[in-house]
This record gives C-alpha cells, structure tokens and sequence, in this order.
C-alpha cells in the first residue's frame, strides 16, 4: 500500500459545500481506501491505496464520489507521501530565516502548468507578496494576510489554467507528517 494525500478545494468555506470530516473519511473508506484520517475541516485526507496507483485517477474517483453523494463538484488535488517530504525540502523561501514561516503558504496544482502559462506570469509583482513556482507547486510568501494578496487560488487558476488550492505552511507540514506515521 502506498500513502497519498488529497487536498480538496473550496468545501467548509462560508458554509458553502458543507462535508463534514467523519462522512469523508466514510466516502474515502467505502472507495476502498484504508488508515483514512482527516485533518482539520477544509478536506485534508490521508489515506493509502494500492502501491502504484495512479494520483489522477484517484483524484477522479474521489470527485465522482463526492458529486454523485453531494451533487457539486469539488477539486481533488492527490499527492503522495514523498512528493509531500520534498515540498517540505524544496521550500526556497525557508533559506531566509527573516521570513517567519507562519506567512507561508503552498498553493498545490494539479498538474504542471504549459510552459507559455508559466512564462506569462514570470514578470508578475504583487509586493510584498511573492511567489515561485517549482513543478506543480507554487510557493507563497504573503507577509500580510493571505486572504488579502491576489496570489489566490483564482488567481493561478485563471493564469495557468489548472485547478488549484491552497494550505498554509503548518498544514502542509502536519500532512507530510501524517503521511510519514
């Protein structure tokens, strides 16, 4: 078996797309999936699959489930348990120890962005806010509030044309974490 990570985007928000943790742990254990645990109320799922299962198609899965059980569509965005151990490692803004890691965030994709998508923004400044993208990764320093930089999720979705959702530094920690146990 091998331990992933799924990240959905936009349910518990303002009351819209209400799941409530112990019926997505349910969801996720009568797909199949075994030593389901949740993190916090935003749709953060640790759960392992068969080795070599393919991320994508999990992330279909669970989103087929989710509509047909909730009737709306919710963003699934899966990693694995390594891929979460380097975020951690490759996070350049941890190398300026000024930064104070509770201003960092990880906005996750769901799949490498067209090279031209990437290039369009390359010029983009939003001080004091910054961002870098590594692969399908895009790393937040938002010094202020992140519910006030125009870094969102929006943002990268309608620029790179993928779906995309964000945690804050100590939640991507905590699930790489999880997923280590």
């Amino acid at each position: 078996m091998e331990t992933f990570i799924s990240i959905l985007r936009g349910i518990n928000v303002s009351g819209q797309k209400k799941i409530l943790m112990a019926d997505l742990k349910a969801l996720f254990e009568n797909l199949g999936f075994e030593n389901v645990s949740t993190y916090i109320q935003s749709g953060n799922v640790v759960f392992t699959a068969p080795e070599g299962s393919n991320g994508k198609e999990l992330a279909g899965k669970i989103e087929a489930a989710i509509a047909e059980k909730y009737n709306f569509h919710v963003p699934v965005i899966i990693r694995t348990a390594a891929e979460m151990e380097n975020i951690l490692a490759v996070n350049p803004f941890l190398k300026d120890m000024s930064i104070d890691q509770e201003k960092l965030h990880v906005t996750f994709l769901n799949e490498i962005p067209e090279q031209e998508k990437l290039e369009s923004i390359k010029g983009f400044h939003s001080p004091p806010d910054q961002f870098v993208i590594i692969g399908r990764e895009v790393f937040l320093h938002c010094p202020d509030k992140y519910g006030e930089t125009k870094l969102s999720n929006k943002f990268f979705e309608n620029k790179l044309k993928v779906a995309a959702t964000t945690r804050n530094w100590k939640t991507v920690a905590r699930l790489a974490n999880m997923a280590a146990d």
